[in-house]
């Protein structure tokens, strides 16, 4: 079981860990062991979240999150299968964290009155100046 937190847990069965060759440098090691971790997370089914929780989670994803409404995460950054499996355990348990802070609504605010004015003079000011520029004098 992996705890988000208090309210959020997630079950094991929800979570399908696959180990996969890595790639880059790391000589002989790299072709014999299986060091990458694919996690995928079956959130679209997952009871123990919200639903405003899952439509943040989706979009907080982008293109980790799958057409079946999974979520799937991949880690080689160590030479260490244990290592890369915690890592990637907690960036799902990060991203989890994110989604299920609300955001706050915004407050439409008017303009203050002085605003409103500075405004209006610089308008007034500037149509003067252009005012002033095309119109010159007949000479005959």
């Amino acid at each position: 079981m992996l705890h988000i937190t208090d309210q959020i847990a997630i079950e094991d069965w929800e979570l399908t860990e696959q180990f996969i060759r890595a790639s880059g440098p790391g000589g002989q090691n790299v072709n014999k062991v299986s060091s990458a971790v694919e996690l995928r997370f079956e959130a679209e089914r997952s009871p123990n979240l919200p639903a405003p929780v899952k439509t943040r989670l989706r979009r907080l994803a982008g293109r980790r999150w799958t057409k079946e409404g999974a979520v799937v995460l991949q880690c080689d950054e160590t030479r260490s299968q244990t290592r890369n499996r915690e890592i990637v355990r907690d960036r799902l348990a990060e991203l989890i964290r994110q989604a299920s802070v609300a955001p706050k609504r915004r407050v439409a605010t008017k303009p203050t009155l002085g605003s409103k004015k500075r405004r209006l003079a610089a308008k007034k000011q500037r149509g003067e100046v252009k005012a002033l520029r095309g119109q010159v004098g007949s000479e005959e």
